[in-house]
């Protein structure tokens, strides 16, 4: 029972982490309340981010498909016209399906939506001003901090000006910018930078570091960097940006030591921050860290008993997976106990062409830390399901401990890598050898024997290569 409060349970934000937290909550009894300043729940992730972004690229990767990829397969579909508005309109679709699924198991959970604003009063207080100005006060014993992220930029660049981009207008352009600028090589910049490429862009990557893929495996993001020059993308790299200026119907993008960078339209694509604007965390004692992380125990706990947090606004991998596991386990703690999130073996996925997974620890982690290792790896050129759909380039890189084989890490860029991936999380969550994964039974021609070869070469056992 919610006592003299309105809810046992309050979750502040809809996205991934928040709502997901709302129905394991109601499911384990809670009578729980849910506030997000969009009407349309789902966050950033459903919204403007995840999901948008996901079907634009599979659009733009049938539009480049059927222009050039489907004569391979003996398919002349002749000239091929981009209707960008239709391509648009889909991916709004997508996500007008999605936002509503999400508010259908609020209603199903039977948990109370509020639209509005939040903001603290107290520890078991929270204001909510909706659109229209009106405040409500709801009160609850306990309440999750689950406002996520917003994008980040730098000294010198106005994310206000106009042609200055997030990754929020790069999924709506109403034209194909002649050349599109991206400031920022992670996967957020490749990925939309991958969209426009494809459909006509110009696309000219600009990094501050000497590869892309930063926290990636490196061996991994150089055989990315070559895969996307080779598709057209452009790159400059070690550039740091200093500013962004227009120059008549122009975007100049400064650089120390180099020339300046001249485009149409420039998108700053250089991570996220925390979102905790107006939460007044003040109010009830909560202070951010330097990076504007709010800090939490082991059981997601700020330092106010009845207040918790996760997801981006905490200082963990801003994924949307992470924020997911987060939400179960931290409501999950409240009521049971009990509640556990993978961190040695959270998956991320970039999904450029070919797409890039991984998994655990990268070489250069292992070798910093003194951990002696052991490499298995393959390349789909040698896997039958891959020649037969033409998607040959690639491989499967896994490293394992090496005196108990335990594996540690696995890295691949290639067909459907971010389905092969979890395959390997799962295995790596169970503490699983390389052998053990070899030694499982997959089935041909399937891309997932890549997986199983490559475990088979830690120990120089490969069969087919």
């Amino acid at each position: 029972m919610a006592d003299e409060h309105d809810h046992d349970l309050l979750v502040l934000g809809a996205g991934p982490g928040g709502y997901v937290a709302a129905i394991r909550a109601a499911q384990l009894g809670m009578n729980v309340g849910i506030v997000d300043k969009e009407k349309a729940l789902g966050g950033t992730c459903l919204r403007v981010g995840c999901i948008p972004s996901k079907a634009l690229l599979e659009s733009s990767e049938k539009y480049e498909e059927a222009g050039h990829a489907l004569k391979t397969h003996g398919v002349d579909v002749g000239s091929v016209k981009l209707d960008l508005k239709a391509m648009l309109k889909r991916k709004d679709g997508v996500v007008d399906q999605l936002t509503k699924g999400v508010g259908m198991l609020m209603k199903k959970n039977k948990a109370k939506v509020y639209t509005g604003l939040a903001s603290f009063v107290d520890p078991h207080t929270v204001a909510v001003t909706d659109p229209k100005g009106k405040t409500t006060h709801v009160t609850a014993r306990r309440t999750i901090i689950a406002t996520g992220s917003k994008p980040a930029t730098l000294p010198g660049v106005d994310l206000s000006m106009d042609k200055v981009d997030t990754s929020t207008e790069a999924i709506d352009y109403d034209a194909v910018p002649e050349h599109l600028a991206v400031i920022g090589g992670g996967y957020i910049g490749l990925e939309l930078g991958s969209v426009w490429r494809r459909l006509g862009s110009k696309v000219t990557v600009v990094e501050y570091l000497d590869r892309v893929l930063p926290g990636m495996d490196a061996g991994l993001a150089k055989e990315a960097h070559k895969m996307l020059k080779k598709q057209g993308l452009l790159f400059e790299l070690k550039s740091k940006v200093t500013g962004v200026k227009p120059a008549g119907d122009k975007m100049i993008i400064e650089r120390d030591g180099g020339d300046p960078v001249e485009a149409d339209r420039v998108l700053v694509a250089v991570g996220r921050k925390p979102m905790t604007d107006g939460l007044n965390l003040e109010a009830i004692g909560v202070a951010t860290n330097d990076r504007g992380h709010i800090p939490v125990d082991h059981d997601f706990k700020t330092s106010v008993d009845s207040v918790y947090a996760i997801g981006d606004v905490i200082p963990t991998a801003m994924l949307a997976h992470v924020a997911e596991e987060e939400g179960v386990a931290c409501v999950e703690k409240i009521v049971t106990g009990a509640g556990h999130v993978p961190y040695d073996a959270i998956p991320a996925v970039v999904y450029t062409h070919p797409e890039i997974a991984s998994v655990g620890q990268t070489e250069e982690q292992l070798k910093d830390a003194g951990t002696a290792y052991a490499i298995g790896k393959f390349p789909f050129m040698a896997n039958g399901r891959a020649k037969a759909i033409a998607q040959t380039d690639g491989f499967v890189k896994v490293l394992a401990d090496k005196s108990t084989d335990r594996v540690l890490g696995v890295h691949i860029i290639g067909p459907h890598a971010g389905d092969l991936i979890a395959e390997c999380a799962t295995a790596m969550t169970f503490g699983a050898s390389s052998e053990d994964i070899a030694r499982a039974c997959h089935a041909h021609p399937t891309l997932s024997e890549a997986v199983k070869e490559a475990c088979f070469d830690v120990e120089g056992r490969v069969v087919h290569m």
